[in-house]
């Protein structure tokens, strides 16, 4: 069953919420109407070694509103999937993902004021079994 929040210890998602890269070379604003939807781990062999919490947005959800050239992308396997990265400090910002492209996933912990190893029950998406690697 999905988990959507709408605040994280007492903090309010915001409808407009602002996240960043930890050097702040990078910041995005998300639009969260219904707070954080999805939230959810991957054990793909990428996101198993990078261990963020991603939840999702529509991809006009989210707007970069500085760094845009200081964001650099990584695809592998199927190509599909897009992850971007901060290129100064290496940080997972979000990524368009390969099971519903029509979706951002972004890292729960960029957002301004949440830390999200405090919320408990985050499933685990199977991404080593992916349909699309069949």
């Amino acid at each position: 069953m999905p988990i959507n929040l709408k605040e994280v210890n007492g903090i309010k998602i915001q409808t407009k919420h602002k996240a960043s890269c930890h050097c702040g070379a990078v910041e995005l604003e998300l639009n969260l109407p219904e707070g954080l939807i999805d939230l959810r781990r991957c054990d793909c062999s990428l996101c198993i070694r990078r261990g963020a919490i991603a939840a999702s947005v529509d991809l006009d959800g989210i707007k970069i509103i500085k760094g845009e050239d200081a964001l650099t992308l990584y695809q592998f396997n199927t190509k599909t999937a897009k992850h971007f990265f901060c290129k100064h400090c290496g940080i997972y910002t979000h990524h368009q993902r390969r099971s519903n492209p029509h979706l951002y996933g972004f890292n729960v912990a960029c957002l301004e004021g949440i830390n999200p190893l405090t919320v408990e029950g985050i499933p685990t998406n199977d991404g080593v079994n992916h349909p699309a690697d069949r």
